[in-house]
Order: structure tokens, then sequence, then C-alpha cells
């Protein structure tokens, strides 16, 4: 097995970006995906709720202690960071926010870095902030793959941008050719 498990990153434009993604997916994908979009810390949850009916996976926020298990999507509730631990089970804090946001894409990205190193891979989507770009920069020094959207087809390429001045990304792709990729990347699995 390459690839262990996905983190994915988004802000500004994101739930667009990550829904035409998750739902591009093949029914029986099965590389664990943990996503950080950045919401209102008064986020009710619907739209990870929507997410869960229309993508075809198990979408559903991360609890602490919770085992990553294959075939689903977990995202960092609203106003917690979302790390994980080497035992690969999640770890939820309030500590204080990262680039203004909590949850922030560099904690989770770095802290999954350390863990599976080479057997991940990190995806920054569009957004209004650099958060995720030093995250990024990390999992490609530990040997993962990394994929950056397409500024020009972003919403809002600032963080596409940022991530791209840090690092030569492995990938600088459109949503509908990440998909592409992470089905491939599942399928030879």
């Amino acid at each position: 097995m390459k690839y262990e498990v996905i983190v994915m990153g988004a802000s500004s434009g994101g739930l667009n970006a990550i829904r035409s993604v998750l739902t591009s997916l093949s029914e029986n994908f099965s590389i664990p995906i943990v996503l950080v979009q950045h919401v209102s810390p008064r986020s009710d949850g619907q739209w990870i709720r929507s997410l869960d009916i229309i993508a075809g996976l198990n979408v559903k926020e991360a609890d602490e202690k919770e085992t990553i298990e294959k075939g689903n999507i977990y995202v960092a509730p609203p106003n917690y960071h979302l790390l994980i631990e080497t035992n690969r089970t999640f770890s939820l804090t309030i500590d204080s926010r990262v680039n203004f946001a909590r949850p922030s894409i560099d904690v989770l990205f770095e802290s999954a870095a350390d863990v599976y190193r080479d057997k991940m891979v990190g995806i920054i989507f569009t957004g209004a902030n650099s958060d995720g770009a030093i995250g990024l920069k990390r999992i490609k020094e530990l040997g993962g793959t990394t994929i950056v959207q397409d500024p020009n087809s972003a919403e809002s390429p600032y963080m596409p941008e940022a991530a791209l001045s840090l690092m030569p990304a492995d990938y600088i792709l459109t949503l509908e050719k990440i998909a592409e990729l992470l089905n491939k990347f599942d399928k030879d699995n």
C-alpha cells in the first residue's frame, strides 16, 4: 500500500471545491481522507451532513481518539484544531488560532506528515490566506505527495499561490484532474 491517508485544506471557496472533488471519487474509494475547511466557529455542520448525502462515502466530523478507518472522510469540527497522533487516532485541541484559523490546515498537515511521511497525500485548495503552505511544505520534506489546486482555476488563488511560493508541488491541477488522480492513487493502492 502506497498511501494510507489523504489530507485536504480549503478556505474561501472551499466548499464548492471539496464538493466537486469528493463527489467525483469512485464509490469504493478506500484511502481515508481528513480535511480542514475554514468555517465559522458557530457552524452547525449542515454542510458536512449534506456532503455525506451526496459524496457516496461516509463523511463525518472527527471525534477525539477516533481511529482513522478506510473509506471514511473526516472533517475537523468548527473551532477545534485537528491533529493525527502516532497511533493513527485523532486529537482535538482548542489551542490558539494559527494563521487566524481554528481549525488550522497547517496544524493538521504537520501532525499528519510526522506520522505518515511518504505514505500520504496533501492537497491545498482555494483560499484567501496562507494557511496550509507550511504544512504542505512539511509533507513534501518528509516524502509525501503534494497537490495544489491550479491557482488559475481557484475561486480564491491566494492559498494555492502561498503554498507554491514555499515549494514546488508534485502536481498543480484543476479540480477535475485532482479527482482523477486520487481515483488513480486509490486504484493503484
